[in-house]
């Protein structure tokens, strides 16, 4: 699956028990064609002691698959599609489906 998500991008939630709900993307697992989104689908692990870590019960963000979520964009603030498109000197970037600006700068 192609991932038109990249880390920073700022996502919202389309489904699920944590929908409507933003944050930024962590990370992206692309292997599992997932997403790590800052606030958002916590889970609560429990960690037994070790070195350089915390124990306990942990809260932490668990991934979401890449579909259910949707890139905002910048100028309307509302979900949004994405595709390829080219900048003045040639060079691919993304472009915002509903409002047509770069998502790249």
């Amino acid at each position: 699956m192609a991932a038109r998500i990249k880390r920073d991008d700022l996502v919202v939630v389309t489904s699920g028990k944590n929908k409507g709900a933003t944050g930024r993307v962590q990370r992206v697992l692309r292997d599992r064609d997932a997403v790590l989104v800052e606030g958002v689908n916590k889970v609560k692990r429990h960690q037994g002691p070790q070195k350089y870590r915390e124990t306990g019960i942990v809260e932490r963000e668990a991934p979401l698959h890449i579909s259910k979520v949707a890139l905002i964009d910048p100028t309307t603030q509302k979900p949004t599609r994405v595709k390829a498109g080219a900048d003045a000197e040639g060079k691919k970037i993304r472009v915002a489906v509903k409002s047509g600006s770069a998502l790249d700068s």
